[in-house]
């Protein structure tokens, strides 16, 4: 188990490294001044000379290899550096701004998951067809629907036409309901669609017939045998999903006039804030790569086998990979 962990915890702090680098170099490739824009295109009693003292200021006058060493050593010390349009450190702006993403972003997995896994097992739990294609038919087209345009339909729903749910702004619980929902629809689409087609795959396997021969009834089967072994695939698509709700909160918190780091990040991208959209994308990274070990960390209590024949006695015990998980207890 050490063992494994360790090399998961490598790949975390490689993932880390490798998205940092990468968002680095290219926020320092594309074309733009931060430094102008900061000045402002119509600030033409700006001299040349008071840019260059802007940008010798901001540290932006030196060699690249040298900026992103100094960032490097920087965040490996804890300090993100500073805004440069308002001049605060990043890491007092992140402060500010993750927690109300984190509300909504959380809120939206929940629902994402009770959505997604309540479509998959009732897909497959019906006895009628005509249902089971009607559930089947909702994922494509929850993934398909533009955020922006269902949470204004939203808006005109609940916040117009129905005042139950205000409009914008961030003024408690009530507030979290509409753009959480925005963020579940295609999220829970997403888990709907893998965790059906794998529950429907997994009722075909040989150990769910000797299960039901035994005379497990129909819940048994669904809940207790197949879905514990078509969870793995819908596990793995967890670093995916929270990387589609930090992304998908750009979006909301603008229809939705939230505070929170969507809005924080187009608005860094818009005015080429460096430092702060590097922030933002080592928290991203951070997000995906705490998510993904959490994954990890839970493949062997569904499935013992990842750990290897050689992880110990309990590992050993368990049936062959050519063994379907369930059979050894079923038979």
């Amino acid at each position: 188990m050490a063992r494994y962990l360790g090399g998961r915890l490598l790949q975390a702090v490689g993932v880390l490294w490798a998205a940092y680098t990468v968002a680095f170099l290219v926020l320092y490739v594309l074309p733009g001044d931060p430094v102008s824009l900061l000045a402002g295109v119509d600030a033409n009693d700006i001299t040349p000379a008071q840019l260059d003292a802007l940008r010798s200021r901001f540290g932006l006058d030196r060699p690249l290899i040298v900026q992103y060493l100094d960032h490097l050593v920087a965040v490996l010390h804890g300090d993100l550096g500073r805004s440069i349009v308002t001049g605060l450190p990043v890491s007092r702006v992140l402060a500010e701004a993750i927690p109300p993403t984190l509300a909504i972003a959380g809120a939206g997995l929940v629902l994402a998951i009770i959505f997604g896994a309540g479509l998959a097992i009732a897909a497959n739990f019906t006895r009628r067809r005509w249902l089971a294609n009607v559930l089947l038919g909702m994922p494509p087209l929850g993934v398909a629907i533009p955020s922006f345009w269902f949470g204004l339909l939203l808006i005109q729903w609940f916040s117009f036409g129905l005042p139950i749910f205000p409009a914008v702004g961030d003024a408690g619980f009530a507030s979290i309901v509409l753009p959480a929902i925005t963020l579940a629809v295609p999220t829970g689409a997403m888990i709907a669609q893998l965790l059906s087609n794998s529950v429907g795959a997994t009722l075909t396997e040989p150990y769910i017939d000797t299960a039901r021969a035994k005379g497990a009834d129909r819940a048994r089967v669904h809940l207790g045998h197949a879905l514990k072994n078509a969870a793995l695939p819908a596990l793995t698509i967890t670093g995916l999903i929270v990387g589609g709700l930090l992304s998908g909160t750009v979006v909301t918190e603008t229809v939705f006039s939230r505070p929170g780091l969507g809005r924080v990040t187009a608005s860094a991208v818009a005015q080429q804030d460096v430092p702060v959209v590097l922030g933002v994308v080592l928290f991203a990274a951070a997000a995906f790569v705490v998510s993904n070990l959490v994954v990890d960390l839970v493949y062997p209590l569904l499935d013992p086998r990842i750990l290897g024949p050689g992880s110990g006695r309990r590992a050993r015990t368990r049936p062959q990979p050519s063994e379907p998980l369930e059979e050894r207890v079923t038979a």
